[in-house]
C-alpha cells in the first residue's frame, strides 16, 4: 500500500513537470518540493529513492538563468543521498559531490544559513566516506569549522549542538597511534561539553540525549590514569540520555544507550572507594541490561549490534563464574563504541 502511495506521488510530480502553463523554474521548484515531502520522515527505502529520482528531474527542468534554484535543488539530493541506506559509497560520493557543487552559488547568491547547512552536510558526508577510506577525516573537520562561523551558539543553539557532536565523533575518529592521540580525545570530550552548555532537556531533547549518550562513550573510552573518574562520569552522562532515550519512544537509541552503559558497568568496581571488592554486582547489571539490548536490537534488524552485546553478556556469565570475591573488574572488556 505504502509502495502505491510512493508511485502515485512520483506520477503526479511528473505529470506537473509537464504543465505547459508553468515556467521551467515553477516546475523545478515543485518537483523539489514533493520530493522533499517524500523525503520526510521516510517509512521505506524507496521513499528516498524515489525522492532522489524527482530531484534529478527537477536539475533537468530548472532553467540555467536560476542558478541558486539549481543549488538549493543539488544540496537537497544531497541529503537524500546521505539518508539512503546503502552498503558501499557510491550514495556518499554522490552526496558529496552535490554538496561541493552547491557551494560556490551558495557562497555568492543565498544566504549564511544554507551556505552553513551545506557545509554542515558536505562535513558529514566527508566523514562517512572517512569512515571507508574514501577521504580524509581532516576535510570533514574543515567543512564543520566553516559552518560554524554561522551556526554560532547564540542564533543557532540546535545546529551548533549537532556541529559539536560531530567534531567530537571526528576527532574520536582519528588514528590514535601517535602522541597527539590524548589531545584529541580531549578536544572531542570538550566539544561535545561545549554543545551540552547550549542544548538542555527541556528545549532541545533529542540533541541533549545525543550529546550525553556520545560524552559517555568518549569518557569511558579515553585514554587517561583517570579511568575510574572517567566511568562514573560516563555513568552519570548515559543516565541523562535516559532520561529522553525511553524504551517505549526510542527503543533503537534506549538500546545503545543502555549497551554503552554495560559496557562502562563492567570495568567499574561495586564500591567505587573500595575497589579491592570486586565488580560482582555490576557485572550483574550490565549482563541485565546486555540482555535487554541484545532484544531491542534483534527487535530492529539490528543483527550485528545484537551478536555484540550477546557476547559480552556471554563473556559476562562466563567471568561470574570464575570470579573470586574480591578480585577486580577486567578493564579490557567492553570496548564495542555504539552510538
Amino acid at each position: 500500500m505504502e509502495g502505491n502511495r510512493v508511485d502515485e506521488q512520483v506520477r503526479a510530480a511528473l505529470a506537473a513537470a509537464d504543465d505547459a502553463s508553468a515556467s521551467a523554474g515553477e516546475r523545478a521548484e515543485m518537483l523539489m518540493e514533493i520530493a522533499m515531502s517524500l523525503q520526510q520522515r521516510p517509512k521505506e527505502r524507496g521513499q528516498i529513492r524515489a525522492a532522489i529520482e524527482l530531484y534529478d528531474r527537477a536539475l533537468t527542468v530548472c532553467p540555467s538563468e536560476e542558478p541558486l534554484l539549481f543549488a538549493r535543488i543539488q544540496a537537497r539530493r544531497g541529503t537524500a543521498l546521505l539518508a539512503l541506506p546503502e552498503e558501499g559509497a557510491t550514495s556518499l560520493i554522490g552526496a558529496r559531490a552535490a554538496f561541493e557543487a552547491a557551494l560556490p552559488c551558495f557562497a555568492d547568491r543565498g544566504v549564511p544559513e544554507e551556505l552553513a547547512e551545506a557545509e554542515m552536510n558536505l562535513g558529514l558526508a566527508i566523514q562517512n566516506l572517512a569512515g571507508l577510506n574514501k577521504a580524509r577525516i581532516t576535510d570533514a573537520i574543515a567543512a564543520y569549522q566553516r559552518a560554524l562561523r554561522t551556526f554560532d551558539r547564540r542564533r543557532f543553539p540546535r545546529e551548533f549542538a549537532i556541529l559539536q557532536n560531530n567534531l567530537a565523533t571526528a576527532f574520536l575518529s582519528m588514528p590514535f597511534t601517535d602522541a597527539r592521540a590524548k589531545m584529541r580525545e580531549a578536544l572531542a570530550v570538550q566539544a561535545f561539553e561545549e554543545g551540552l552548555k547550549i542544548v538542555n532537556l527541556v528545549d532541545h531533547p533529542v540533541e541533549y540525549a545525543m550529546l550525553q549518550n556520545n560524552l559517555g562513550n568518549a569518557l569511558q573510552y579515553a585514554s587517561t590514569s583517570h579511568a575510574l573518574e572517567n566511568n562514573l562520569r560516563a555513568i552519570d552522562a548515559y543516565d541523562e540520555a535516559l532520561k529522553v532515550r525511553r524504551r517505549d519512544t526510542m527503543p533503537l537509541e534506549y538500546a545503545n544507550t543502555i549497551a554503552n552503559k554495560a559496557n562502562c558497568l563492567r570495568n567499574l568496581p561495586d564500591d567505587s572507594e573500595r575497589p579491592q571488592l570486586g565488580n560482582r554486582a555490576n557485572l550483574i547489571a550490565a549482563r541485565i541490561l546486555y540482555r535487554e539490548s541484545r532484544e531491542l536490537f534483534s527487535r530492529s534488524g539490528e543483527t550485528e549490534k545484537a551478536r555484540i552485546v550477546a557476547e559480552a553478556g556471554e563473556q559476562i556469565d562466563r567471568e561470574l563464574l570464575t570470579l573470586s570475591p574480591g578480585e577486580g573488574p577486567d578493564e579490557t572488556a567492553g570496548r564495542n563504541f555504539l552510538n
